[in-house]
């Protein structure tokens, strides 16, 4: 539904989401808006529905950046061992020193706030996570027997890996890609309600959090939607995530 609604947002929004009407601002939920207006009387399912989109190409962006490094370092570092191992994975401890939304707040105080900054830093503090996994992965595929039998046929290293190691490792790259989205939109809206992520005035669910801070007690409404999306959201990956462990992973059947 999340993916739909990002998806058909033009079509689902029943209002502009960026233009209010200073006279409805902070109205309560009604029959002419849904979801009540916020402090500048701006539509809020409207703003809600954008920030699905929003948040969707967050997701999509930055998991893809972290999936992409994180798989190739990973695969390297475990096929090759070595000084090569040494010298990814210790990098990659040294991000995973860090907590996660230090370490992006780091990345954006360095590139500055802004849409495509916090889908890099986003992605960049979550390519730890791949890597492990895939090293992890290759280390325990490399020395099969259809390995042994690739090397025996002059298959070079880069067909080795590309051809039979990742195929054979996409089962927790998949769990793995599904949990993160969880992840990156938590980390996301928190940059967001801080100010170093989406600015103003373009829909964002913890940039509307930001914003409503105000009116926690007067209009408790403004901020007690965007929230409900961001837990749903992060629920409904959490349990996709579980869901396809479950499926893809041998060890959990029967």
């Amino acid at each position: 539904m999340f993916v739909l609604v990002a998806l058909l947002a033009p079509l689902l929004a029943p209002y502009d989401p960026n233009e209010g009407e200073l006279g409805q601002r902070l109205k309560p939920p009604s029959a002419e808006h849904w979801l009540g207006t916020d402090a500048l009387g701006r539509d809020i399912l409207s703003r809600v529905i954008y920030g699905a989109q929003v948040s969707l190409q967050i997701q999509l962006v930055a998991v893809l950046i972290a999936l992409v490094l994180g798989t190739l370092l990973g695969m390297f570092g475990g096929y090759y061992g070595g000084v090569t191992d040494n010298l990814i994975m210790r990098f990659m401890d040294i991000l995973l020193a860090f907590p996660g939304i230090f370490l992006a707040i780091a990345i954006i105080a360095v590139l500055g706030p802004g849409l495509l900054n916090l889908m890099l830093a986003a992605g960049i503090y979550s390519v730890p996570q791949f890597a492990r996994i895939v090293r992890g992965s290759i280390l325990s595929l490399k020395e099969k027997e259809f390995v042994e039998a690739a090397r025996a046929a002059g298959e070079s290293d880069a067909a080795i890996l590309f051809r039979y190691l990742l195929p054979n490792s996409m089962a927790p790259i998949i769990i793995q890609t599904t949990l993160r989205m969880a992840t990156v939109l938590l980390t996301a809206s928190g940059l967001s309600f801080l100010g170093l992520g989406v600015q103003p005035p373009r829909a964002e669910w913890g940039a509307m959090l930001s914003t409503a801070r105000p009116y926690l007690i007067t209009a408790p409404h403004v901020a007690t939607f965007p929230g409900l999306a961001i837990m749903l959201v992060v629920m409904g990956f959490n349990l996709f995530g579980d869901g396809l462990r479950d499926s893809l992973d041998p060890r959990l059947k029967d």
